[in-house]
């Protein structure tokens, strides 16, 4: 028995201790293993229907993507005039809205940068307030009050 033989979809003893090996150490593996001895005899015919499905796709789809030729940003001609300016105003109409909204998406993100600029300085201007006041009243102790008796409340 060659090794091919014994390798063969189908429940023979290297197969089958093989999945149960899968199982244990990584159970996807004996998954795996369990596919190819239910369904490893079809794997040929699964490549020509690939295969077939592939050409099929590309003979209904080979005029897209890189190897169509384009007539300028506006795409191919339709042949009909007056559909094609009537295109081209609306990509023209579309663009200038995309920049539209790519200027104002640009103003709201440096207003919000503003915003959160403001809240740390203010943040940061009541921190500073706090600790300087915290430090007056430590170097200035209560009126008969001895400054080795006092407690600072951290």
């Amino acid at each position: 028995m060659t090794q091919t033989q014994a390798l063969r979809p189908g429940w023979t003893p290297l197969t089958i201790a093989l999945m149960v090996l899968g199982f244990v150490f990584f159970w996807p593996l004996g998954l795996a293993m369990l596919a190819y001895i239910l369904f490893g005899d079809r794997i040929p015919e699964f490549r020509r229907g690939a295969r077939a499905m592939k050409d099929d796709f590309s003979r209904s789809f080979g005029g897209c993507g890189a190897r169509r030729s384009w007539n300028g940003p506006t795409g191919a001609s339709s042949g009909n005039a007056a559909f094609d300016e009537y295109r081209a105003a609306e990509l023209r109409r579309l663009d200038e809205e995309r920049r539209r909204l790519e200027d104002e998406r640009a103003e709201f993100e440096s207003f919000v940068q503003n915003l959160r600029r403001a809240r740390d300085q203010e943040e940061f201007d009541r921190f500073k307030a706090d600790r300087d006041r915290a430090r007056r009243t430590e170097q200035s102790p209560a009126k008969g009050e001895d400054s080795s008796e006092r407690i600072i409340d951290l």
